[in-house]
Order: structure tokens, then sequence, then C-alpha cells
């Protein structure tokens, strides 16, 4: 099958600068990398294919050949030709990749942060941010976008996050000689740590960018669209990738978590997937029945009151509820009822009510249940005790 052209797979024009191929192939590389794709075969093709376009087009000589010659300048198959066969100038000889850029000093490049080796210190990714999203319950039910504001930091845009002013270029460290790290002897004892000189990138910049004054990354709020699923809750974070802080001198950002605070609703309190509130009803109501409307999150609807009906029987609406952002039924409305006791009270009020305490006369029991049990329970407590 007939190989890809290096510049459409690392997606950058033919005179692309040697910055510009290194970006290029570090996002192609931090995305299709095995480790981050288990379940992807095809990841680890793309991933070499990339490497493979970079080894060549990141050596001034490979490239020369290429572009003259095609993949006829590089491959080591091509017997005469200007790769000069296998293991020659332009090939790939031995094992894996040959000349210019090693495959290990790019792999050490670009995934050191990773595995702790090559040139960790000056490739860390971006930091990770939280930002906290408050929201009315009715949007944490029903779901909805926001637009939020986000400080960061984010790749200088004058030098495309080398840190290095657009034109000017970056020398090899002389204290590390371009590894990035140095070996500190103490006795028998041997430590590596990140170079102090450059701090573990392996390369000085010689006229720092003139907006981010070396680093890379300039602050800046950017506005960004959340979509909030239906049915999230409190604690409940959304992940946006790739959001965070932009990474040291092209290395990956972080990544964005939108944790969901919910604000306190003055008539539902949640419960999981139920919703619950409290309905006040007058004792008449309570006493010989009626029909309330209460509130749900879709409108207003019909709840029956049967007659004697006492503080604290609830009432289940089916359906009227969350459904759970993760899966699982939609839960109920649980109304639970509180019989309100008449206030402010005229005097001819408080006079129909002893003449209907009257009325009850000794089988006051008999309509009031519930206090004749409780009462029957102290009696008995009392009787059983000995002073």
């Amino acid at each position: 099958m007939a190989k890809r052209d290096y510049y459409e797979i690392l997606g950058v024009s033919k005179n692309a600068s040697e910055a510009e191929l290194k970006k290029a192939y570090r996002r192609m590389a931090m995305k299709n990398h095995p480790d981050r794709n288990p379940d992807d075969p095809e990841a680890a093709e793309r991933f070499k294919e990339a490497s493979e376009a970079y080894e060549v087009l990141s050596d001034p000589q490979k490239r020369s050949a290429y572009d003259q010659f095609g993949h006829a300048g590089v491959d080591p198959s091509a017997a005469g030709g200007p790769g000069g066969g296998p293991g020659g100038p332009g090939g790939f000889g031995g094992g894996g990749f040959g000349g210019g850029a090693s495959f290990s000093d790019i792999f050490g490049d670009v995934f050191g942060d990773i595995f702790g080796g090559g040139r960790a210190g000056g490739m860390r990714g971006g930091a990770d941010l939280q930002y906290n999203l408050e929201i009315p319950l009715e949007d944490a039910v029903s779901g909805t976008t926001v637009k939020i504001r986000v400080p960061s930091l984010v790749e200088c845009d004058r030098c495309g996050g080398e840190g290095a002013e657009p034109g000017t270029g970056k020398t090899t460290c002389p204290t590390c000689g371009g590894r990035g790290q140095v070996r500190i002897q103490q006795g028998i004892f041997a430590v590596q740590q990140s170079c102090p000189h450059c701090h573990g990138s392996g390369q000085i910049i010689e006229t720092p960018c003139k907006k981010c004054g070396g680093d890379g990354r300039v602050q800046e709020s950017r506005t960004l669209s959340v979509k909030v699923p239906p049915g999230v809750d409190n604690g409940d974070r959304i992940r946006l990738a790739g959001e965070g802080e932009a990474g040291e001198k092209g290395a990956p950002p972080g990544d964005l978590y939108v944790e969901i605070r919910v604000k306190e609703h003055p008539i539902f309190r949640r419960d999981g997937a139920d919703l619950l509130c409290e309905v006040p009803i007058s004792f008449v109501t309570a006493a010989l029945g009626g029909e309330l409307e209460v509130p749900t999150l879709d409108g207003r609807v019909k709840l029956k009151i049967p007659a004697e009906t006492q503080t604290g029987r609830q009432f289940r609406l089916r359906g009227k509820g969350v459904k759970p952002v993760r899966g699982g039924p939609t839960g109920d409305l649980l109304c639970r009822v509180k019989v309100e006791t008449p206030v402010n009270l005229d005097g001819e009020q408080k006079e129909l009510l002893r003449r209907f305490a009257e009325t009850l006369g000794d089988n006051g029991g008999k309509h009031r249940p519930q206090e004749k049990g409780w009462l029957d329970r102290v009696k008995a407590f009392f009787d059983e005790m000995k002073f």
C-alpha cells in the first residue's frame, strides 16, 4: 500500500519550520500513543506513522532527500536510490529509527512527563483546573447550557508556545548538553536531576518572547460553553478535555473540571431521584378532606386529600421527580402534608372551637385515636415504674 505524504500525516505545510514540525508531532503523538488508546488498534499505526514522518522531516538531510525524491529518497528498500539502501544515510537502520534525532530522543521529549525520563522538566503538561458552577434545581433536572468565564494560562500566540521571540532560535544548553538533566556524584551515590540552567528543556532561549517573557504561556480569561446534562446533582463533575492550563513549551494542556452546585430551592428538596416537598393544609381540610393544587417542575397538579388525614402523611406523585444522569428510572415527587393550627383567632372563632370541643364529650378518644393511644402508653409506663 502506498505511503501517505509525511507533511500530510503531521498536518503541516511543506515550508513548515522545525518548531511547527515539533509541535505538530507532539500533538499527534500524545493523541495516538498506544498507552492512551488501549482499545483502538489503529492508534498504534497512526502513532508509528507520525513518528516515522517526524523522524524524516526533523533531519535536514533526510528532509532534503524526501523533498526531492519523495519516499524513494528515504526508503531503505529502494536499493541504489537516493536513500542509499538499508542502513544508509537516508534509511532506517538497525533496531528502529536511525540517524538524526533518534526515536528515544523524540520519545523522551514527548512522553518524558508521563514516564519520568528524558526531558520531563521541559515538557510538563498543563495543570487541571476546577470551576464551581452554581445552577438552579430546574436546570439541574432538565439540563442546560451555560457560558462561563475561566482565567487560565494559555499558549502565547506570539511565539506559539515556544518561548522564543519570533525570528530567533534556541541553543543547546551548555550545562547538560541538551539532555535536560545533570548527574551529581555524591560519594558512591549518583543523583540525576533537572538541569538548573535550562530547567530541564535542554535548550536555552536566545531572545525571550516579548509577550510571555520566555514562558510560552500568558494569563487570559476565556469564555467557554458548558453543556450540563439532565439529572446532575451536587458534586457531579463535567470534564472539558484540553481546556485547563496550557502546557510548558507546547506540552499538552490540562483539563477543566466543572463541579456542579445546585442552589437551594424554596419549595423542593432533592433526595436521589426523588423530589420532596412539604404541603401545609388547614385542619378543616385534614378532617373533611379536599383537593389541593401542588407544584411540580412540570407545572401544577391536583392532589386529593382524604378525610381524617394526619400530619406527616406522605403522598406520592409518580414520575414527577428526576431522571438520574447516570441512568435509571425517573423518581417521584413526595408530598408530606402538615396540618396547620389556626392562629390569630378572634373571640367568636375561639368560642366556636370551645363549643366544637364540647360536642366531642367523653368520646374524644374516638375522634383523636393518636392522642388516646399515646396517653394509654404513658399510663402503662407509669404503672410499671416502681418508686
